[in-house]
């Protein structure tokens, strides 16, 4: 077992970490002191003696994870990105939480460098590790499977700082059960046990035992004490063997307990709510900077001594890197298929996936969530890169890679499901928020494509880690099934009314709902091309038509080709002689309704265009003359055919537009029946078409 080298230099630094973020905080009038101070020395233990990351190189393969779940305690991190070398400097650290910094009030991906995820809504960065660590293990499979472990470049940790918050929110208590299930010995998380929160004793409602509760989840558990005899002691050493404990357990994720004094060694605020959540204020600043030995005139002090040798963790990544290097040239020389393969993926280019799309024939009604399902496994030959599952609703979503193993290990497999660590069928089980937050874990960990498919109603159990994604601008992909209330007799509580409206709501998130099954498939192609951003497809559970197309756009009564869906919105049906008196613009199942409409209104006269919608946001991202190529200003009469909320379509079908929708909950019924007492019919549409013209 690795020995801990640790000298007064390391104390002071530690220290310095603990009076730069009391100091921080009091600059700005806000922040989150507390944690910071008190939790200085594992952080400085993490980052300056036990994780392996060059400072230089925040996408370094090789590197450890790390991951501030305690995201609300983000000085925690940005002190030792600026002691370690990452790029943040002390007139960083001084503008903490203002406008255009490097240190916003939470830690923020693709903002500040060596942050690996935005965390601060709790919960969400213990859940998300649990994804990095499901895609270490895979990408270790996909790119070195047969390597004794511990012996591959592709072998590394991932760390978490997890608080007491992080454990209250329900979807770590998922996202944890998961993590013992597959056994990802990979995953160390310190458990940050202050017993303090913004109400101050987390007694208050929260007591349960999180060593047995975890012990069940099948992790190992160790506690680090460091109030155990009565007189606090910040026992680095213990904390250091606990560590390496923790990395000598391969079969299990480990918690270990770290029972911190908030706010230490602040003499009147640590260990209260006040010191969670707020500045200590000048006398009490100064006190803390007495009894460390600091100048309590002084404000952001750091030692010339302590910098220089926090610094040197520069040169040691840059060693550590050098090492690992050879480690990977060697595998690199020794499988140059993989390599190539990871080379396209670190260029974040998806192979040719056009020559093995499949093609729907028209003449056969088909689900569009039965044709994702046959796109998927016509493209994964192609995508090695490609994996992915449901939330216990495999057969209904359609997610499943046929003859791939499932991502578990062997020893879980049942008499349906037969797996391996390295498998590319996941399963979530009930759990529909710990798996957008995995999924938003392997996708920021490395390259390569995972998916996760439920009901699009229970979207809502995912909405946090949907919008993270966004905020993010990660390419993460969800599968939605079960699209409207046209997946029937199950009724109100499983029929979407709003979501695809509150959906398109969150800013640089992508809703894709196609309209037939050859849209299914370029949406799939457009989806998988893009590294921008994350998208989700909704899809229907009934059967509806496969249009016959041509092979370019619409003209006269030949239907545009579905290769157009990459734009996001295109003319499916021209009007009959061109130019439309009125545009129906209409999504996913609706889209057959819109057709028909089309050609009740041309038998009188009226002439009707058709736009296939399947993406509003893609369409929002095409030139000025293609969006009015398709919706031209001058054609004032519209309407929007979709069976949920209007909300979305306003500023789409303008003032003089119409909506054809569903502006209450659904029912218990066939979705036949359905459609037409909520008016989602031809009839409806035409006449809607009609108000619409008759207002102009």
């Amino acid at each position: 077992m690795a020995a801990l080298q640790w000298d007064p230099i390391d104390n002071k630094a530690v220290d310095t970490a603990r009076v730069l973020a009391a100091d921080a905080v009091e600059k700005v009038g806000n922040g989150h002191p507390g944690t910071a101070m008190s939790l200085a020395p594992a952080a400085y233990l993490l980052f300056q003696k036990v994780m392996r990351r060059d400072p230089h190189d925040q996408h370094w393969l090789g590197r450890d994870r790390f991951i501030l779940s305690a995201g609300h305690s983000s000085l925690t991190q940005y002190i030792q990105l600026y002691l370690g070398g990452y790029g943040l400097e002390l007139d960083d650290l001084k503008a903490l939480r203002t406008w255009g910094s490097l240190t916003p009030g939470h830690p923020e991906y693709g903002h500040t460098d060596g942050v690996e995820i935005t965390t601060g809504p709790l919960g969400q960065g213990i859940s998300s590790a649990v994804g990095f660590a499901y895609a270490q293990r895979f990408e270790r499979g996909l790119f070195d499977p047969d390597a004794t472990p511990g012996t591959s470049p592709f072998d590394h940790h991932v760390y978490v700082i997890a608080s007491d918050g992080d454990l209250e929110e329900g979807v770590s208590s998922e996202a944890s059960s998961l993590a013992g299930h597959q056994e990802l010995g990979n995953l160390i998380a310190i458990y940050d046990s202050n017993q303090i929160s913004i109400e101050d004793d987390t007694d208050i409602a929260f007591t349960e035992d999180v060593q047995k509760r975890y012990e069940a989840y099948h992790w190992d558990v160790q506690v680090v004490d460091w109030k155990k005899t009565g007189v606090y002691k910040e026992d680095v050493e213990e904390l250091f063997q606990a560590i390496e404990n923790a990395k000598a357990v391969t079969d299990k994720p480990s918690l270990i307990i770290l029972k911190t004094i908030i706010g230490w060694p602040s003499p009147k605020k640590q260990n209260t709510g006040k010191i969670h959540g707020s500045a200590l204020g000048a006398d009490e600043l100064r006190a803390v900077k007495e009894v460390l030995g600091f100048d309590p005139e002084q404000t952001f002090e750091v030692a010339e001594e302590v910098i220089e040798h926090t610094r040197k963790a520069v040169e040691r990544g840059a060693e550590q890197r050098a090492e690992w290097q050879k480690g990977f040239d060697a595998w690199a020389e020794a499988n140059p298929e993989r390599k190539e393969l990871l080379d396209r993926l670190l260029r974040g280019e998806a192979p040719d996936l056009e020559s093995v799309l499949p093609v729907f024939e028209p003449g056969k009604d088909v689900s569009t969530r039965a044709a994702s399902g046959k796109v998927l496994n016509a493209l994964a030959p192609a995508m090695p890169e490609l994996w992915g599952g449901s939330a216990d609703l495999a057969e209904s979503n359609n997610t499943t890679i046929e003859g791939a193993p499932s991502f578990v290990p062997s020893e879980r497999s049942t008499h349906e499901w037969t797996g391996n660590p390295y498998g590319r069928v996941l399963h979530f089980g009930i759990r529909e928020h710990a798996m957008a937050a995995i999924i938003n874990g392997i996708v920021l960990h490395g390259p390569t494509r995972p998916f996760g498919g439920t009901f699009l109603i229970f979207s809502d159990y995912q909405r946090p880690s949907l919008r993270l994604s966004a905020l993010m601008n990660i390419p993460s992909i969800f599968v939605w099934t079960h699209d409207s209330v046209a997946l029937g007799e199950d009724g109100p509580t499983h029929q979407p009314i709003e979501q695809l409206s509150t959906l398109r709501a969150i800013p640089n998130f992508t809703v894709v709902r196609p309209g037939d099954a050859n849209e299914v498939a370029w949406a799939w192609k457009t989806m998988l091309e893009r590294r921008q951003g994350p998208a989700g497809i909704a899809l229907t559970r009934q059967n509806i038509p496969v249009f016959e197309r041509g092979e370019g756009d619409a003209e006269g009564d030949t239907l545009a080709s579905a290769k157009n869906v990459a734009k996001g919105a295109y003319i499916l049906a021209e009007a009959p002689g061109g130019t439309p008196d009125v545009i129906f613009i209409a999504t996913g199942s609706e889209v057959q309704i819109a057709l028909e409409a089309r050609e009740v209104l041309k038998g009188e006269g009226i002439n009707a265009r058709v736009v296939s919608a399947p993406s509003l946001e893609w369409f929002d991202e095409q030139p000025a003359e293609y969006r009015e190529k398709v919706l031209p200003a001058a054609v004032k009469a519209r309407v929007s055919i979709e069976a949920g909320l209007a909300l979305a379509w306003d500023k789409i079908v303008g003032d003089h537009g119409r909506s054809v929708s569903i502006e209450h909950f659904g029912a218990s019924a066939d979705y036949k029946t359905l459609f037409r007492e909520f008016g989602m019919t031809t009839e409806h549409a035409v006449s809607a078409a009609k108000e619409s013209l008759a207002s102009l």
